[in-house]
């Protein structure tokens, strides 16, 4: 009698019904991706925020266990968010070792080249082709502790030692000078310095600067981070909105 109760009473218990499933799945899977049981809602924003993050990828497939940003992504959504009349600015977010010259060169002047508002931002590093790409925007910060590695531009694999392949080194560098110093208060003379600059690195040439040294050479515009960063790109929308009022009375 008493195992016919038990077993009634389980039968009397609901099935989960497909949502109820639905549930259980998401914030388990919420749980196994990001840590938490819940993420912050997703409101409509007037910002396009965009991450270059590990090795900037060209036209080499890097190995499936390196961390890569491919330039191939980043350039269509950069058209995308320049057409796009909702978006009003743009965050660039960086924390790359560098990668492809000609890639990392190619979503720099996509960056400076747009039309809205763009502020970049330098967290953990900004290394080697990563700095182009940190000083294209129209403000640039670095974190405190963030870091940027300033180097000679050198190739992988097989390199031909006849004078021509290293004009073309020297060609291709030049570009990213003439680019950096551009678009930063950085001068030649110390961003050549910098790249040179030996005893820095180990079994190398070049410069580590840490954040607020950046800013002393002129490379970037400010130390600070998140909220400094938003502030800034805030301020500048609404300038540029004011700008629009202003010719639209005239």
């Amino acid at each position: 009698m008493y195992w016919h109760s038990r077993m009634d009473i389980t039968a009397e218990l609901p099935e989960p019904n497909a949502d109820d499933k639905r549930k259980a799945s998401a914030v388990v899977e919420t749980i196994q991706q990001l840590g938490q049981t819940a993420t912050p809602a997703m409101t409509e924003s007037n910002i396009f925020c965009m991450t270059i993050i590990g090795q900037v990828e060209g036209h080499l497939v890097l190995p499936p266990q390196n961390k890569t940003t491919k330039y191939e992504h980043l350039i269509p959504q950069l058209v995308a968010a320049e057409q796009n009349h909702k978006i009003e600015g743009i965050f660039i977010v960086l924390n790359t070792v560098g990668g492809d010259v000609e890639a990392g060169l190619a979503i720099a002047e996509m960056i400076s080249s747009l039309t809205k508002p763009t502020v970049t931002l330098v967290l953990g590093g900004g290394h080697s082709i990563g700095v182009p790409i940190a000083v294209a925007g129209d403000m640039s910060f670095i974190a405190e502790t963030a870091t940027m590695t300033i180097h000679p531009i050198r190739l992988n694999g097989l390199v031909i030692g006849v004078p021509q392949t290293f004009e073309y080194l020297d060609k291709m560098q030049e570009r990213v000078v003439r680019f950096v110093t551009s678009h930063s208060n950085v001068s030649e003379h110390i961003f050549k310095e910098l790249m040179f600059k030996t005893g820095e690195l180990t079994r190398d040439i070049g410069t580590t600067v840490i954040g607020s040294d950046a800013v002393k050479h002129g490379l970037i515009d400010a130390v600070g981070g998140l909220g400094e960063a938003l502030k800034e790109l805030n301020n500048r929308i609404e300038a540029a909105k004011q700008s629009k009022v202003e010719v639209t009375l005239q």
